[in-house]
């Protein structure tokens, strides 16, 4: 019994211990770009030796994965009885949630406009497999819509799923660089409006 308890406790450090290194991480990246921020400097920022991210992440480039994967992440709501309330329910609240997802949002974006412009950067491959899993989630809701009738049936679920991903990304770009950030709400609603009007069958 004893020795089971110090197991988990060992796994939960292990835990703790991961989650303040990514938590470093994607603060010191939303501020200054991966590119500034060296594995020492993750290091010191989570309290440890750079030793500590190389022995739980092995390199950087799997650290900015880790960061990647962790900042996608998001919960949503499960209501909705038609698949175009739930796909709405589920673009409102990707952009209602970016307060509390401050900085591992502004992270995602950074981490995604370098791998953009860097041709050799290990991130590009990392970024087309997370936005593929995003479309066909989002393709997967208006398929459904097409089925129970809350989407018109010449909707393309995937040339759809492509324009709302582009849609979300772009206002994120949007206020990070420029925009007031308590805009959120007005962009979520106004997001919804569209999505609804545009593919609600008549």
């Amino acid at each position: 019994m004893c020795a089971q308890a110090a197991r988990r406790t060992q796994v939960e450090r292990r835990s703790d211990t991961e989650r303040k290194v990514l938590d470093a991480a994607i603060s010191l990246i939303a501020r200054n770009g991966s590119r500034n921020v060296s594995l020492a400097d993750v290091g010191a920022s989570a309290g440890y030796s750079r030793g500590i991210v190389n022995h739980h992440f092995g390199s950087k480039d799997q650290l900015l994965e880790a960061v990647v994967r962790s900042t996608q992440q998001f919960e949503v709501p499960d209501t909705g009885e038609t698949a175009l309330e739930r796909l709405t329910v589920l673009i409102t609240t990707y952009l209602a949630s970016l307060p509390e997802r401050a900085p591992g949002w502004q992270a995602f974006l950074v981490l995604w406009t370098e791998s953009v412009v860097q041709h050799d950067s290990p991130l590009r491959a990392v970024y087309a497999d997370r936005d593929m899993w995003f479309r066909t989630l989002l393709a997967g809701h208006v398929r459904d819509g097409i089925a129970d009738g809350s989407i018109r049936a010449d909707a393309d679920a995937d040339a759809v799923a492509l324009t709302v991903l582009g849609m979300l990304r772009g206002i994120c770009l949007q206020l990070m660089s420029s925009a007031d950030q308590t805009q959120v709400d007005q962009a979520a609603n106004q997001v919804a409006d569209l999505i609804q009007r545009g593919l609600a069958r008549n």
